[in-house]
């Protein structure tokens, strides 16, 4: 399958959309009951990308969006400026194609480049496949927290895990990198 990454438009909305809606309704990724509407969506989308965050997509050459992935704060108090969160969604006939890694790969990139230290994954449903894909990148497991979510009628598990970015926690971070542009007064 023949694809290209690309930063998001606001014309992908409705296929993300899609997307977000099949992970909510039939995985464990998200802790979401009930899918998002578009409207929804695009506000989420405009809230990250407003901050300067990445957020991309992968696009089959038919044009079709294949899935996405974004950065965002992982909590909003200014001492965490320097770690971000990651998600990735793909479209179920995306899936096990590498499309999930390139998405992910990305990520890592611009983020560091934007001057991030840490990236941390928050993986709902302690999902093998995405322990799997994060490992692959480099992430180390930092923990398990048990039973944090019920959805399809069973308790859930969150795996957290986490990969250093630039000079990690080896350097003090330029406070004139983007992050830190996040909190001046």
């Amino acid at each position: 399958m023949s694809f290209h990454l690309r930063d998001v438009r606001s014309a992908d909305l409705p296929a993300i959309t899609a997307i977000y809606r099949d992970s909510v309704l039939h995985g464990s990724a998200s802790y979401e009951i009930i899918s998002p509407d578009e409207e929804e969506m695009a506000a989420r989308l405009e809230a990250i990308t407003a901050k300067g965050y990445p957020y991309i997509v992968a696009e089959a050459t038919d044009g079709s969006i294949l899935g996405y992935a974004y950065a965002s704060a992982f909590r909003t108090r200014p001492a965490y400026r320097w770690l971000v969160e990651d998600s990735i969604y793909l479209s179920p006939d995306a899936r096990g194609r590498g499309i999930g890694k390139a998405l992910l790969r990305e990520l890592l990139q611009r983020c560091e480049a934007l001057g991030f230290r840490q990236m941390v994954a928050v993986i709902g449903g302690a999902s093998p496949a995405s322990v799997a894909l994060h490992a692959r990148l480099g992430f180390v497991e930092t923990g398990t927290l048990k039973g944090t979510g019920f959805k399809h009628g069973k308790w859930l598990d969150t795996v957290m895990m986490q990969i250093a970015l630039g000079d990690g926690t080896t350097t003090p971070p330029d406070p004139d990198a983007y992050p830190g542009s996040l909190f001046k007064a």
